[in-house]
């Protein structure tokens, strides 16, 4: 079997990190919740993409945004500029700070960044990794 990635993140608050994965465009396709009320695992998916997502299980601290970057984030290549907006409204609609507002890039891309509301960095784009700029 060919290598594949499985991102998971944890949250503070993972039923509302679910709400907000929901608001930019990811549906809920498995959820366990353990009996305290905080899930124990729980599945996004968004086209070919899947995420797991947690509660935490200890006192995690997320890094914080120095300039325009946590040092690392998540990037979701979406296939026109129209979207990568939309994602971006919609994530900060629903409680994500904007950390660099939608921009044509110098490699002909289109781009946005914004924090997640518990502070996790997300990029959209029109640039698929691994293709000629």
């Amino acid at each position: 079997m060919a290598a594949r990635l499985a991102a998971y993140l944890s949250y503070r608050d993972a039923p509302a990190a679910l709400e907000w994965l929901q608001a930019i465009g990811f549906d809920v396709v498995r959820r366990s919740d353990a009996p305290d009320g905080t899930v124990a695992h729980a599945e996004v998916r968004c086209d070919d993409v899947v995420l797991m997502v947690a509660s935490y299980d200890a006192d995690y601290r997320r890094p914080p945004l120095v300039g325009a970057s946590t040092g690392g984030g998540l990037y979701l290549v979406l296939d026109d500029a129209a979207a990568v907006d939309d994602r971006f409204h919609r994530g900060t609609a629903a409680g994500g700070t904007p950390v660099i507002p939608p921009e044509d890039t110098g490699w002909g891309t289109r781009r946005p960044r914004l924090l997640d509301p518990e502070g996790g960095e997300w990029s959209f784009g029109t640039y698929a990794p691994g293709q000629a700029w």
